[in-house]
């Protein structure tokens, strides 16, 4: 009897093998498995998860590459109890058994319930809820902006309580996604030109009704933020009364419906109506009785005793005026008085150590071209002076240069003031 052919493998064709049986089992390339998340570690230059799913008995190898874990909303952390869906495979170069996932959910409450309530804990701890970071509405808007989809009855609800409550504003619709990929950057684009360029009062964000995922563009961090940015008040009017989003939170205002925030957003004309008749008849009320109270004033002064009353109040207007120019005719006389004594003081003074003084008694001063001669060593023959008598002035020629000098004929006398 021949003995039966052993087939060796090494172990690459081993695991190629493993590998190739696991995948070719359809049930485990769309599997669900429930387990608590353990040895999490988060590749942050990749963005591949690595951790492993365990129950109360086994444990199970799982990785998630970034193409998968990017769409995940929520932070995965150890010890968190989840349902992922994935394929089992195995990894050649190892031979390590292991779940290649592609989606996770938080054990039943689901992903986007928990993307959203890690979402609004963060900005509700930077402050963004806060209503002292709120915007008032304008009482009185001129212009109101609409973002909503040109589909549907939101624009045409809104349009209509409008048009009812205050036709007087001017209404700039802006067309926009509301659901889907990429609505959120698009509403979040479009609330920011809007606040750049300053083009309404206030902003109506709306959309009607729906599931968590149907509303899920609303709970985006980048519109929340782009509305918090916003320099103009936003009002949130996102779907029904008991749907609550992160931009209703964000939002300076926020409205059950689209129709109540057509509401929020404007005055009744008819209320206005009433309160300007009812501030009109204040205003004539006051002014009537103003009138009548100055009438009363009139009637008193009427006849003899307006006559008396007029002719005392004159006479004592006209003594007190006497008084005043009195006093002031006083003022003045005394001022004037004071400064010539202080004038004729000064002049004496300034006349008493006046240089021309002396000339009185006898003496001139000699000038050589408008300068006081000192010494004879000054003057040469042939010089013309002036001489400065207390009266006047006269020229002379000097004939030598001694002692002695003939003075020439007084013709051009001046007086000397």
């Amino acid at each position: 009897m021949q003995a039966a052919k052993v087939s060796v493998f090494t172990v690459s064709d081993l695991n190629f093998l493993s590998k190739s049986a696991l995948e070719q089992c359809e049930y485990l390339q769309n599997v669900l498995v429930e387990g608590e998340v353990s040895n999490f570690k988060d590749h942050y230059i990749s963005g591949h998860f690595y951790f492993s799913l365990k129950d109360d008995k086994s444990v199970v190898k799982c990785v998630m590459f970034s193409d998968f874990s990017k769409n995940l909303r929520f932070t995965l952390k150890n010890g968190m109890k989840v349902i992922l869906r994935g394929r089992v495979s195995i990894y050649e170069a190892t031979g390590l058994y292991q779940i290649y996932v592609e989606d996770i959910c938080s054990d039943g409450t689901g992903s986007l319930q928990l993307a959203f309530d890690e979402l609004k804990k963060k900005l509700s701890f930077e402050g963004l809820f806060l209503q002292e970071n709120k915007k008032e509405i304008p009482s009185f808007p001129k212009k109101i902006g609409i973002l909503t989809s040109k589909t549907g009855s939101v624009l045409y609800d809104i349009l209509n309580v409008l048009k009812r409550r205050y036709p007087v504003a001017e209404i700039l619709f802006y067309p926009v996604s509301v659901q889907g990929s990429g609505s959120a950057e698009i509403i979040s684009k479009t609330l920011l030109k809007i606040s750049k360029n300053n083009d309404v009062d206030v902003v109506i964000i709306g959309r009607g009704g729906g599931s968590l995922e149907d509303l899920w563009t609303f709970n985006e961090e980048i519109l929340a933020r782009a509305v918090f940015a916003c320099k103009i008040p936003v009002i949130s009017a996102v779907g029904h009364e008991t749907d609550f989003t992160i931009c209703d939170f964000v939002a300076d205002l926020r409205a059950p419906t689209p129709s109540v925030a057509a509401e929020l957003a404007t005055p009744e004309v008819g209320e206005i109506i009433l309160k300007i008749k009812y501030l009109f008849d204040c205003l004539k009320n006051g002014m009537l009785a103003s009138i009548r109270a100055k009438e009363e004033k009139v009637r008193f002064f009427e006849g003899e005793k307006f006559s008396n009353n007029f002719i005392f109040k004159l006479q004592e207007k006209l003594i007190k005026l006497d008084f005043l120019k009195n006093k002031i005719q006083s003022i003045v006389r005394d001022k004037f008085l004071f400064a010539r004594e202080n004038f004729v003081k000064v002049s004496v003074a300034i006349d008493s150590f006046s240089p021309f003084r002396i000339l009185v008694s006898g003496y001139i001063i000699a000038l050589k071209k408008d300068k006081n001669i000192k010494s004879i060593e000054e003057i040469i023959p042939g010089d013309r002076l002036m001489l400065r008598f207390f009266d006047g002035i006269a020229d002379c020629s000097i004939i030598s240069s001694k002692r002695v000098c003939k003075i020439g004929r007084k013709s051009d006398a001046k007086y000397f003031i």
